[in-house]
């Protein structure tokens, strides 16, 4: 039920409202693991696409995941209702329709655009499109089923940068491939952290979450177990098969930097958990991911470009989480 279904907000409230729906800080992880899957696969033959294409391969991905975001939110609003009021779809200032609607016109745009690049990703279009309906409508409240479909959401949008270079089936090298399964146990294990901080709210709808059913400190061992899988394949993959520059190599120790200070953060506060705590901690997730992709975008174009992608990578993330998640996950103006 929404919380105000007849009050009349502001122009400024409405847009508030969709930016928050958005989620900028997020999507933009999908659209740089799909870049980075585009980079990977022309540098199989030396070669690097156009900007049409590198700049195609960024943005649809970060539009079907927005049109799934507003799908998500329209599913959940009545969890939504229970502890999170504030939130766009119950707080009345966008209703499920306009939910509905607005989403609806993200997921067309998205699917005319993939025509440009191949009949691969139009076809991941329709993969994805599943995936994301199963995922709010079904695997979500199921632990770590819902986890997993998440992680293969963003597989899927790896492979939508991997088929933007026109490649057959047969001629993608094994790496490519092994690759995804970085992405896959990445976001299974981002998610599940995402899950902690929203564990009051799931025990409340009967979600069965892996914190829900296991507790917070075995969760945050769980994750540590899938990040040390992950982390060690994303050393061996790139090593083993030499398609990246060195300076991928500097970025993953970085990277490494981050998960450790994060892991040392998130064991001292088990003790003493809060939802603002875990909100924090995701928020910081959110960097080292944005990281990760980045690094393999290092390790394919020249310097100046990458860092010029990640530095503005960052800082919209930075702003849009400064600006509008404590909106979205906690009481806000509005």
């Amino acid at each position: 039920m929404e919380k105000n279904p007849k009050k009349k907000y502001s122009i400024k409230n409405k847009l508030f409202a969709h930016l928050e729906a958005w989620r900028l800080y997020t999507v933009i992880w999908c659209g740089l693991v799909s870049l980075s899957g585009c980079l990977i696969a022309f540098n199989i033959n030396r070669d690097f696409p156009s900007i049409e294409i590198a700049f195609l391969a960024f943005i649809i991905p970060m539009i079907g995941w927005t049109a799934g975001l507003y799908l998500s939110d329209y599913l959940d609003r009545n969890l939504d209702a229970i502890q999170k009021p504030h939130r766009p779809i119950p707080s009345g200032r966008i209703t499920p329709n306009e939910a509905l609607i607005v989403g609806g016109i993200f997921a067309v745009v998205g699917f005319i655009l993939s025509f440009i690049l191949g009949v691969n990703n139009v076809l991941l279009v329709f993969i994805v499109a599943l995936l994301v309906f199963l995922y709010a409508r079904i695997s979500k409240s199921r632990g770590l089923m819902g986890n997993i479909n998440r992680g293969i959401v963003t597989v899927a949008a790896y492979f939508f940068g991997v088929f933007s270079a026109n490649l057959s089936i047969k001629s993608i090298p094994l790496y490519i491939w092994l690759l995804s399964i970085v992405f896959l146990i990445h976001d299974t294990n981002s998610n599940l952290v995402g899950a902690i901080r929203d564990i009051e709210g799931d025990k409340k709808g009967g979600y069965k979450t892996i914190p829900v059913k296991y507790g917070i400190k075995k969760s945050v061992f769980i994750s540590l177990i899938l990040t040390i899988v992950w982390f060690s394949l994303v050393i061996y993959i790139p090593y083993s098969y030499s398609f990246v520059k060195n300076i991928f190599y500097f970025v993953i120790i970085f990277d490494l930097i981050i998960l450790l200070s994060l892991y040392i953060f998130l064991f001292r506060s088990i003790g003493n958990y809060s939802r603002q705590k875990a909100l924090k901690y995701h928020e910081f997730f959110v960097i080292e991911r944005i990281t990760l992709a980045c690094a393999f975008i290092f390790g394919i174009i020249n310097f100046y470009q990458a860092f010029s992608i990640y530095l503005i990578s960052i800082i919209i993330t930075f702003v849009s989480q400064y600006l509008l998640r404590n909106r979205y996950e906690f009481q806000g103006n509005i």
